[in-house]
Protein backbone atom coordinates (compact mmCIF):
# COMPACT_ATOMS: atom_id res chain seq x y z
CA UNK A 1 0.00 0.00 0.00
CA UNK A 2 1.70 3.25 -1.15
CA UNK A 3 2.35 6.12 1.50
CA UNK A 4 -0.65 8.67 0.05
CA UNK A 5 -2.92 5.92 0.31
CA UNK A 6 -2.07 5.25 4.35
CA UNK A 7 -2.31 8.77 4.68
CA UNK A 8 -5.72 9.40 3.16
CA UNK A 9 -6.98 5.84 5.48
CA UNK A 10 -5.34 7.44 8.40
CA UNK A 11 -7.02 10.86 7.89
CA UNK A 12 -10.25 9.04 7.16
CA UNK A 13 -10.30 6.40 10.53
CA UNK A 14 -9.15 9.58 12.56
CA UNK A 15 -11.77 11.65 11.43
CA UNK A 16 -14.67 8.92 12.27
CA UNK A 17 -13.09 8.42 15.76
CA UNK A 18 -13.09 12.23 16.42
CA UNK A 19 -16.94 12.81 15.17
CA UNK A 20 -17.64 9.44 17.40
CA UNK A 21 -16.37 10.49 19.92
CA UNK A 22 -16.09 14.23 20.68
CA UNK A 23 -18.99 15.62 18.42
CA UNK A 24 -22.01 13.28 19.52
CA UNK A 25 -23.77 10.61 21.01
CA UNK A 26 -26.11 9.13 18.09
CA UNK A 27 -24.38 8.07 15.09
CA UNK A 28 -24.79 5.58 11.95
CA UNK A 29 -22.47 3.19 10.28
CA UNK A 30 -22.65 2.26 6.40
CA UNK A 31 -20.74 0.28 4.46
CA UNK A 32 -21.44 -0.42 0.40
CA UNK A 33 -19.19 -2.92 -2.03
CA UNK A 34 -19.75 -2.14 -5.50
CA UNK A 35 -18.08 -4.62 -7.79
CA UNK A 36 -18.64 -4.10 -11.84
CA UNK A 37 -16.77 -6.38 -14.69
CA UNK A 38 -17.45 -5.50 -18.54
CA UNK A 39 -16.37 -6.63 -21.79
CA UNK A 40 -16.00 -4.14 -24.90
CA UNK A 41 -15.47 -4.92 -28.03
CA UNK A 42 -14.41 -3.10 -31.67
CA UNK A 43 -14.91 -5.53 -33.93
CA UNK A 44 -12.83 -8.47 -33.26
CA UNK A 45 -10.84 -6.69 -30.56
CA UNK A 46 -11.92 -6.81 -26.75
CA UNK A 47 -10.78 -5.11 -23.47
CA UNK A 48 -12.02 -6.60 -20.56
CA UNK A 49 -12.22 -4.29 -17.79
CA UNK A 50 -12.98 -4.41 -14.00
CA UNK A 51 -13.53 -2.48 -10.49
CA UNK A 52 -14.19 -3.04 -6.95
CA UNK A 53 -15.07 -0.36 -4.63
CA UNK A 54 -15.49 -0.26 -0.66
CA UNK A 55 -17.10 2.85 0.92
CA UNK A 56 -17.49 3.24 4.60
CA UNK A 57 -19.25 6.18 5.93
CA UNK A 58 -20.46 7.52 9.61
CA UNK A 59 -23.45 10.19 9.64
CA UNK A 60 -25.12 11.59 13.20
CA UNK A 61 -26.10 14.55 14.99
CA UNK A 62 -24.30 17.18 16.59
CA UNK A 63 -26.26 19.97 18.88
CA UNK A 64 -30.20 20.85 18.18
CA UNK A 65 -29.86 21.71 14.36
CA UNK A 66 -26.62 20.23 13.38
CA UNK A 67 -25.26 17.37 11.72
CA UNK A 68 -22.05 15.62 9.84
CA UNK A 69 -21.12 12.92 7.46
CA UNK A 70 -18.19 11.57 6.47
CA UNK A 71 -17.74 8.81 3.79
CA UNK A 72 -14.31 7.25 2.39
CA UNK A 73 -13.61 4.95 -0.83
CA UNK A 74 -11.36 2.48 -1.95
CA UNK A 75 -11.26 1.19 -5.35
CA UNK A 76 -9.41 -1.59 -7.22
CA UNK A 77 -9.23 -1.23 -10.78
CA UNK A 78 -8.08 -3.64 -13.59
CA UNK A 79 -7.56 -2.40 -16.99
CA UNK A 80 -4.48 -3.19 -18.05
CA UNK A 81 -2.87 -3.97 -14.99
CA UNK A 82 -4.13 -3.72 -11.08
CA UNK A 83 -3.93 -0.26 -9.34
CA UNK A 84 -5.71 0.99 -6.57
CA UNK A 85 -7.30 4.45 -5.99
CA UNK A 86 -8.13 6.21 -2.44
CA UNK A 87 -10.57 9.22 -2.27
CA UNK A 88 -12.16 11.27 0.13
CA UNK A 89 -15.49 11.15 -0.52
CA UNK A 90 -18.87 13.31 0.56
CA UNK A 91 -18.06 14.78 4.07
CA UNK A 92 -19.74 17.72 5.21
CA UNK A 93 -21.31 19.40 7.82
CA UNK A 94 -25.17 20.58 7.72
CA UNK A 95 -25.92 23.96 10.06
CA UNK A 96 -30.32 24.67 10.37
CA UNK A 97 -31.05 28.37 11.55
CA UNK A 98 -35.41 27.61 10.94
CA UNK A 99 -35.63 28.23 7.04
CA UNK A 100 -31.80 29.21 6.36
CA UNK A 101 -29.51 25.65 5.80
CA UNK A 102 -25.64 26.10 5.50
CA UNK A 103 -23.34 22.88 3.98
CA UNK A 104 -19.63 23.14 4.24
CA UNK A 105 -16.64 20.55 3.58
CA UNK A 106 -16.99 17.98 0.09
CA UNK A 107 -20.68 18.37 -0.77
CA UNK A 108 -22.51 17.94 -3.44
CA UNK A 109 -23.79 19.87 -6.05
CA UNK A 110 -25.50 19.65 -9.46
CA UNK A 111 -27.00 22.05 -11.73
CA UNK A 112 -30.65 21.93 -13.39
CA UNK A 113 -29.66 20.01 -16.03
CA UNK A 114 -27.70 17.91 -14.53
CA UNK A 115 -25.02 18.23 -17.26
CA UNK A 116 -23.26 20.54 -16.69
CA UNK A 117 -21.05 20.58 -13.47
CA UNK A 118 -22.35 17.70 -11.49
CA UNK A 119 -20.50 15.87 -8.63
CA UNK A 120 -18.92 15.99 -5.28
CA UNK A 121 -17.24 19.40 -4.90
CA UNK A 122 -14.86 21.15 -1.95
CA UNK A 123 -16.79 24.26 -0.88
CA UNK A 124 -20.02 25.68 0.73
CA UNK A 125 -23.73 25.87 -0.05
CA UNK A 126 -26.30 28.81 1.76
CA UNK A 127 -29.87 27.68 1.54
CA UNK A 128 -32.80 29.94 2.15
CA UNK A 129 -36.69 27.92 1.75
CA UNK A 130 -39.38 29.94 1.40
CA UNK A 131 -42.93 29.33 0.22
CA UNK A 132 -41.63 30.69 -3.22
CA UNK A 133 -38.91 27.75 -3.13
CA UNK A 134 -35.87 27.03 -2.32
CA UNK A 135 -33.03 30.13 -3.18
CA UNK A 136 -29.49 29.06 -3.20
CA UNK A 137 -25.71 30.94 -2.83
CA UNK A 138 -22.76 28.77 -3.34
CA UNK A 139 -19.01 28.34 -4.00
CA UNK A 140 -17.02 25.28 -5.10
CA UNK A 141 -13.41 24.13 -5.67
CA UNK A 142 -12.55 20.91 -8.25
CA UNK A 143 -8.63 20.67 -8.02
CA UNK A 144 -8.82 18.61 -4.36
CA UNK A 145 -10.79 15.79 -6.11
CA UNK A 146 -9.43 12.48 -8.02
CA UNK A 147 -9.93 13.37 -11.70
CA UNK A 148 -12.13 10.35 -13.01
CA UNK A 149 -14.85 11.53 -10.10
CA UNK A 150 -15.76 14.72 -11.77
CA UNK A 151 -14.25 13.88 -15.64
CA UNK A 152 -13.76 17.57 -17.01
CA UNK A 153 -12.36 17.84 -20.35
CA UNK A 154 -13.12 21.81 -21.33
CA UNK A 155 -9.38 22.05 -22.59
CA UNK A 156 -7.00 19.84 -24.60
CA UNK A 157 -5.02 20.21 -20.83
CA UNK A 158 -7.84 19.38 -19.09
CA UNK A 159 -8.51 16.21 -21.58
CA UNK A 160 -4.64 15.33 -21.27
CA UNK A 161 -4.47 15.62 -17.34
CA UNK A 162 -7.93 13.67 -16.97
CA UNK A 163 -6.50 10.47 -19.28
CA UNK A 164 -3.22 10.19 -18.10
CA UNK A 165 -2.59 7.59 -15.78
CA UNK A 166 -1.73 7.88 -12.67
CA UNK A 167 2.08 7.87 -12.01
CA UNK A 168 3.24 6.43 -8.69
CA UNK A 169 6.95 8.98 -8.60
CA UNK A 170 4.38 11.83 -9.05
CA UNK A 171 1.19 10.37 -7.55
CA UNK A 172 -0.55 13.65 -6.33
CA UNK A 173 0.53 15.55 -9.44
CA UNK A 174 -1.71 12.97 -11.50
CA UNK A 175 -3.95 12.47 -8.98
CA UNK A 176 -6.35 15.72 -9.20
CA UNK A 177 -8.70 17.18 -11.55
CA UNK A 178 -8.09 20.39 -13.11
CA UNK A 179 -8.13 23.65 -11.16
CA UNK A 180 -11.81 24.78 -11.16
CA UNK A 181 -13.51 27.47 -8.75
CA UNK A 182 -17.30 27.83 -9.54
CA UNK A 183 -19.91 30.06 -8.13
CA UNK A 184 -23.44 30.21 -8.63
CA UNK A 185 -26.97 31.39 -7.73
CA UNK A 186 -30.06 29.24 -7.82
CA UNK A 187 -33.57 28.54 -7.42
CA UNK A 188 -35.62 25.60 -6.74
CA UNK A 189 -39.40 24.44 -6.50
CA UNK A 190 -39.92 20.73 -5.88
CA UNK A 191 -43.37 19.87 -5.86
CA UNK A 192 -45.20 16.59 -4.99
CA UNK A 193 -48.47 15.28 -5.70
CA UNK A 194 -48.38 15.88 -9.77
CA UNK A 195 -47.56 19.84 -9.62
CA UNK A 196 -45.41 21.06 -11.88
CA UNK A 197 -41.89 21.91 -10.68
CA UNK A 198 -38.86 23.89 -11.34
CA UNK A 199 -35.00 25.17 -10.92
CA UNK A 200 -32.74 27.35 -12.40
CA UNK A 201 -29.21 28.30 -11.70
CA UNK A 202 -26.64 31.32 -12.82
CA UNK A 203 -22.90 29.64 -12.78
CA UNK A 204 -19.56 31.27 -13.37
CA UNK A 205 -16.77 29.08 -13.87
CA UNK A 206 -12.65 30.62 -13.24
CA UNK A 207 -9.88 28.10 -14.49
CA UNK A 208 -6.82 28.30 -12.63
CA UNK A 209 -4.94 25.65 -13.69
CA UNK A 210 -3.50 28.39 -16.62
CA UNK A 211 -3.35 25.78 -18.90
CA UNK A 212 -0.91 23.18 -17.31
CA UNK A 213 -1.39 19.20 -17.58
CA UNK A 214 1.13 16.74 -16.50
CA UNK A 215 4.62 16.83 -17.69
CA UNK A 216 4.15 20.26 -19.49
CA UNK A 217 4.56 23.81 -17.60
CA UNK A 218 1.76 25.90 -17.40
CA UNK A 219 1.06 27.79 -20.91
CA UNK A 220 -0.49 31.12 -19.83
CA UNK A 221 -3.89 32.88 -20.60
CA UNK A 222 -4.08 31.65 -24.12
CA UNK A 223 -5.11 27.67 -22.98
CA UNK A 224 -7.19 29.43 -20.00
CA UNK A 225 -11.08 28.82 -20.79
CA UNK A 226 -13.54 30.77 -18.22
CA UNK A 227 -17.41 30.28 -18.81
CA UNK A 228 -20.85 31.16 -17.16
CA UNK A 229 -23.90 29.51 -17.68
CA UNK A 230 -27.48 30.49 -17.32
CA UNK A 231 -29.33 27.31 -17.09
CA UNK A 232 -33.30 26.14 -16.28
CA UNK A 233 -35.40 23.05 -16.32
CA UNK A 234 -39.62 22.60 -15.70
CA UNK A 235 -41.41 19.76 -15.33
CA UNK A 236 -44.99 19.53 -16.18
CA UNK A 237 -47.18 16.58 -15.06
CA UNK A 238 -50.78 15.94 -17.41
CA UNK A 239 -52.17 12.69 -16.38
CA UNK A 240 -50.64 9.97 -17.29
CA UNK A 241 -47.55 11.77 -18.86
CA UNK A 242 -44.88 14.23 -17.34
CA UNK A 243 -43.06 16.71 -19.70
CA UNK A 244 -39.45 18.44 -19.07
CA UNK A 245 -37.90 20.94 -20.95
CA UNK A 246 -34.37 22.76 -20.17
CA UNK A 247 -31.75 24.40 -21.65
CA UNK A 248 -28.75 26.29 -20.95
CA UNK A 249 -27.04 29.65 -22.74
CA UNK A 250 -23.09 29.85 -22.30
CA UNK A 251 -20.84 32.60 -22.78
CA UNK A 252 -17.02 31.29 -23.49
CA UNK A 253 -13.74 33.21 -22.64
CA UNK A 254 -10.67 31.68 -24.50
CA UNK A 255 -7.60 33.70 -25.84
CA UNK A 256 -8.69 36.64 -25.83
CA UNK A 257 -12.15 36.07 -27.66
CA UNK A 258 -15.90 35.71 -26.87
CA UNK A 259 -17.88 32.35 -27.78
CA UNK A 260 -21.80 31.66 -26.78
CA UNK A 261 -22.99 28.25 -27.24
CA UNK A 262 -25.87 26.68 -25.84
CA UNK A 263 -27.70 23.16 -25.02
CA UNK A 264 -31.54 22.36 -25.15
CA UNK A 265 -33.33 18.82 -23.55
CA UNK A 266 -36.68 17.88 -24.28
CA UNK A 267 -38.05 14.56 -21.98
CA UNK A 268 -41.48 13.11 -22.40
CA UNK A 269 -42.33 10.24 -20.01
CA UNK A 270 -45.73 7.96 -19.81
CA UNK A 271 -46.47 5.62 -16.60
CA UNK A 272 -50.13 4.02 -17.12
CA UNK A 273 -52.23 3.93 -14.29
CA UNK A 274 -53.16 0.60 -14.73
CA UNK A 275 -49.82 -0.40 -14.69
CA UNK A 276 -47.34 2.52 -12.55
CA UNK A 277 -44.37 0.29 -12.31
CA UNK A 278 -43.96 0.11 -16.38
CA UNK A 279 -42.49 3.64 -17.88
CA UNK A 280 -41.84 4.62 -21.70
CA UNK A 281 -39.57 7.56 -22.01
CA UNK A 282 -38.43 10.03 -25.01
CA UNK A 283 -35.48 11.67 -24.49
CA UNK A 284 -33.68 14.44 -27.05
CA UNK A 285 -30.76 16.72 -25.88
CA UNK A 286 -29.16 18.79 -28.60
CA UNK A 287 -25.72 21.04 -27.80
CA UNK A 288 -24.31 23.24 -30.38
CA UNK A 289 -21.20 23.03 -32.48
CA UNK A 290 -19.02 25.33 -33.85
CA UNK A 291 -21.12 26.53 -36.68
CA UNK A 292 -23.39 29.39 -37.26
CA UNK A 293 -21.43 31.84 -35.50
CA UNK A 294 -21.72 29.57 -32.32
CA UNK A 295 -19.08 28.08 -30.30
CA UNK A 296 -19.54 24.12 -28.80
CA UNK A 297 -21.36 24.14 -26.07
CA UNK A 298 -18.53 23.03 -23.06
CA UNK A 299 -19.81 21.89 -19.50
CA UNK A 300 -17.31 21.72 -16.87
CA UNK A 301 -17.76 18.38 -16.01
CA UNK A 302 -18.73 15.87 -18.32
CA UNK A 303 -21.67 13.38 -18.71
CA UNK A 304 -20.90 10.76 -21.91
CA UNK A 305 -24.07 9.97 -23.36
CA UNK A 306 -25.77 6.98 -24.18
CA UNK A 307 -24.57 3.70 -22.98
CA UNK A 308 -21.91 2.25 -25.44
CA UNK A 309 -20.15 5.21 -27.64
CA UNK A 310 -20.44 7.37 -24.83
CA UNK A 311 -19.98 11.07 -26.52
CA UNK A 312 -19.52 14.10 -24.58
CA UNK A 313 -22.34 16.26 -25.18
CA UNK A 314 -20.68 18.75 -27.03
CA UNK A 315 -21.52 19.36 -30.89
CA UNK A 316 -24.26 16.21 -30.31
CA UNK A 317 -27.76 15.51 -30.47
CA UNK A 318 -28.98 12.47 -29.17
CA UNK A 319 -32.53 11.03 -29.53
CA UNK A 320 -33.22 8.29 -26.96
CA UNK A 321 -35.96 5.89 -26.56
CA UNK A 322 -36.27 3.52 -22.98
CA UNK A 323 -38.67 1.26 -22.06
CA UNK A 324 -38.26 -0.41 -18.36
CA UNK A 325 -40.99 -2.71 -16.52
CA UNK A 326 -40.97 -5.53 -14.05
CA UNK A 327 -41.09 -9.50 -14.14
CA UNK A 328 -41.46 -10.02 -10.69
CA UNK A 329 -41.06 -8.45 -7.68
CA UNK A 330 -37.57 -8.80 -7.56
CA UNK A 331 -36.45 -8.83 -11.25
CA UNK A 332 -37.00 -5.82 -13.83
CA UNK A 333 -35.74 -5.28 -17.43
CA UNK A 334 -35.43 -2.15 -19.65
CA UNK A 335 -34.54 -1.48 -23.25
CA UNK A 336 -33.19 1.64 -24.72
CA UNK A 337 -32.44 3.00 -28.68
CA UNK A 338 -29.79 5.89 -28.83
CA UNK A 339 -29.52 7.59 -31.91
CA UNK A 340 -26.04 10.00 -32.41
CA UNK A 341 -26.01 12.87 -34.64
CA UNK A 342 -23.35 15.45 -35.22
CA UNK A 343 -24.22 19.35 -35.33
CA UNK A 344 -21.19 20.21 -37.05
CA UNK A 345 -18.44 19.00 -38.84
CA UNK A 346 -15.36 20.52 -36.52
CA UNK A 347 -16.11 19.50 -32.87
CA UNK A 348 -17.01 15.65 -31.94
CA UNK A 349 -13.67 13.78 -33.58
CA UNK A 350 -14.60 10.52 -31.74
CA UNK A 351 -15.38 6.77 -33.28
CA UNK A 352 -16.46 6.33 -36.01
CA UNK A 353 -15.14 9.09 -37.48
CA UNK A 354 -11.11 9.24 -39.07
CA UNK A 355 -8.94 11.98 -38.44
CA UNK A 356 -5.80 12.06 -40.57
CA UNK A 357 -2.11 12.83 -39.55
CA UNK A 358 -2.20 16.36 -39.33
CA UNK A 359 -5.21 16.19 -36.99
CA UNK A 360 -7.96 16.91 -39.46
CA UNK A 361 -11.53 14.87 -39.98
CA UNK A 362 -11.90 13.05 -42.83
CA UNK A 363 -15.22 12.56 -42.56
CA UNK A 364 -18.51 14.65 -43.76
CA UNK A 365 -21.66 12.74 -42.60
CA UNK A 366 -23.55 13.92 -39.25
CA UNK A 367 -25.17 10.54 -38.58
CA UNK A 368 -23.03 8.59 -36.07
CA UNK A 369 -25.44 5.88 -35.43
CA UNK A 370 -27.48 3.92 -33.45
CA UNK A 371 -26.75 1.83 -29.73
CA UNK A 372 -29.25 -0.52 -28.58
CA UNK A 373 -28.56 -1.43 -24.91
CA UNK A 374 -30.67 -3.89 -23.03
CA UNK A 375 -30.71 -3.99 -19.08
CA UNK A 376 -31.73 -6.99 -16.51
CA UNK A 377 -31.60 -5.55 -12.82
CA UNK A 378 -32.41 -8.42 -9.97
CA UNK A 379 -32.63 -7.20 -6.59
CA UNK A 380 -33.51 -10.38 -4.24
CA UNK A 381 -33.06 -8.67 -1.10
CA UNK A 382 -33.34 -4.96 0.09
CA UNK A 383 -29.31 -4.49 0.70
CA UNK A 384 -28.26 -6.72 -2.02
CA UNK A 385 -29.04 -5.26 -6.26
CA UNK A 386 -27.33 -7.37 -9.64
CA UNK A 387 -27.64 -5.70 -12.89
CA UNK A 388 -26.72 -7.18 -16.19
CA UNK A 389 -26.48 -4.98 -19.37
CA UNK A 390 -25.07 -5.39 -22.70
CA UNK A 391 -25.85 -3.93 -26.52
CA UNK A 392 -24.17 -3.02 -29.68
CA UNK A 393 -24.03 0.43 -31.22
CA UNK A 394 -23.99 0.17 -35.09
CA UNK A 395 -22.49 2.74 -37.64
CA UNK A 396 -23.91 0.94 -39.99
CA UNK A 397 -26.84 2.42 -39.43
CA UNK A 398 -25.62 6.25 -39.78
CA UNK A 399 -23.56 8.04 -43.30
CA UNK A 400 -20.32 8.86 -41.20
CA UNK A 401 -18.74 5.19 -41.48
CA UNK A 402 -21.05 2.62 -42.31
CA UNK A 403 -18.83 0.26 -42.91
CA UNK A 404 -16.76 0.41 -39.44
CA UNK A 405 -16.91 -1.92 -37.13
CA UNK A 406 -19.71 -2.35 -34.32
CA UNK A 407 -18.79 -1.74 -31.08
CA UNK A 408 -20.47 -3.98 -28.35
CA UNK A 409 -20.33 -4.36 -24.45
CA UNK A 410 -21.37 -6.60 -21.62
CA UNK A 411 -21.08 -5.74 -18.39
CA UNK A 412 -22.02 -6.88 -14.57
CA UNK A 413 -22.20 -5.44 -11.66
CA UNK A 414 -23.46 -6.26 -8.09
CA UNK A 415 -23.80 -4.20 -5.30
CA UNK A 416 -23.85 -4.69 -1.27
CA UNK A 417 -25.41 -2.27 1.25
CA UNK A 418 -24.69 -2.82 5.13
CA UNK A 419 -26.31 -0.02 7.24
Amino acid sequence: MNTSLKKILRLFICSLFIANCSLLLAWDFGFTFNQKANVLGYGSDTDFRYSGNMVPSISGLFGENSEYYLSAGLEAAYLESLGFISELLRTELTFRFRALEIKAGRIYYSDPLDLIFSGIFDGAKVSYESRFGNFYAGGWYTGAIYKKRLNIEMTAADQELTNAPLNTDEYWNSYYAPKRLVAGLGWEHLSLGGEPSGSAALLGQFDLSNGASPGREATGGDSTVNSQYITAKGILPVNEFSFSLGGGLQFVQQSGKFGTGFMAELGIDFVPKISPNNKLSFLARYASGKSGGLDAFLPVTTVNQGYILGPKLSGITMLQIDYSAPFHDTLSAGISSSYFIRNDMKTYSGYPLSVDESGNIENAGSFLGNEFFLRLMWRPFSDISVNLGGGVFFPSLGDVAPKADNIWRVELSVALLLY
